[in-house]
């Protein structure tokens, strides 16, 4: 039971660093001040450097290492978040940062569809009703983008809140450990960005952020909450993840003075609220779940 508890501060401690280091990328994107396809080249460059790096320290002193890219499962996945981080660098400079957070709050909706159609995970009377709640919001705040000129970066949002979504799936149906796939992954949008750059030139007037943010805060970030579930439990993990649809508009705020529209804020309330109510629940039924098997099984 105490090793139990030990596993579970651990996992705590790790997807609280990582969601708090995820709320800082949107504000070091835009600290940057560049053009897209730079930002992402640089962004994605660093970040796949970094995770090599840090693989092969590992490797050197343990065999142990998890494989960067696990079978045909992970191929798949590392492309869905290469494709999801082309879309969210898209809507960075295509929509506002608070319809941009939390419309990717929308990935839990995904997520549980995408489980309930290929996993056939059904969810309960509760998901379902929290699921239309949100999807109300997510419309809410799209609907406030028409004729505003941030519509497309809505929907990019939107695409990458859907391939994060189908990647979880897909890792959670192989059981592989994709703990460096994500990283790996972000490949993909280097190779793609450095052709663009290659016609466009090099547009980043304060590089040392991008640089940062790819190299230090991106790695932390994706490794911290990619291993979280190892020690607690899904809904736990997801609550850490609230944390940038929370602060990431708020730095923005303080720093660029990036005021959302009422219809951002409605449907961003609408959703944050959805969001942790239905988190606390499935934290307390898992809670509950644990209780009774140590009842049932005392160590």
């Amino acid at each position: 039971m105490a090793n139990t508890q030990s596993n579970h501060s651990r996992g705590l401690l790790l997807t609280g660093i990582g969601g708090l280091a995820l709320t800082v990328d949107i504000p070091l994107i835009k600290l940057a001040s560049g053009s897209s396809w730079s930002i992402l080249m640089m962004r994605s460059g660093t970040t796949f450097l970094a995770a090599i790096v840090i693989w092969l320290v590992w490797r050197s002193f343990s065999r142990n290492a998890p494989q960067l890219i696990p079978g045909r499962a992970g191929l798949i996945v590392a492309g869905l978040y290469g494709i999801g981080s082309v879309a969210f660098i898209t809507a960075v400079y295509n929509t506002t940062t608070a319809n941009l957070v939390f419309i990717l709050a929308f990935n839990t909706v995904f997520s549980a569809l995408l489980s309930w159609i290929f996993l056939r995970e059904r969810p309960r009377p509760q998901t379902v009703l929290a699921m239309l709640v949100m999807v109300g919001g997510v419309l809410i705040i799209v609907g406030g983008s028409v004729g505003t000129g941030n519509l497309f970066g809505d929907l990019m949002a939107v695409c990458s809140a859907f391939c994060i979504a189908s990647a979880i799936t897909i890792s959670r149906a192989s059981g592989k450990d994709m703990g460096f796939t994500a990283l790996v992954g972000v490949l993909l949008p280097f190779l793609v960005a450095a052709f663009m750059v290659s016609k466009t030139g090099l547009q980043v007037e304060a590089p040392w952020w991008i640089i940062f943010n790819g190299a230090v805060v991106m790695p932390i970030s994706f490794f911290c909450l990619a291993n979280g579930p190892k020690y607690i439990s899904g809904p736990e993990v997801a609550m850490f993840y609230l944390l940038e649809t929370v602060l990431a508009p708020i730095w923005v705020w303080m720093i660029f003075a990036e005021v959302p529209t009422t219809n951002t804020l409605i449907g961003g309330v609408i959703l944050i609220v959805t969001l942790v109510a239905h988190s606390a629940w499935q934290l307390s039924e898992s809670r509950k779940r644990r209780i009774n098997s140590a009842i049932e099984q005392p160590a």
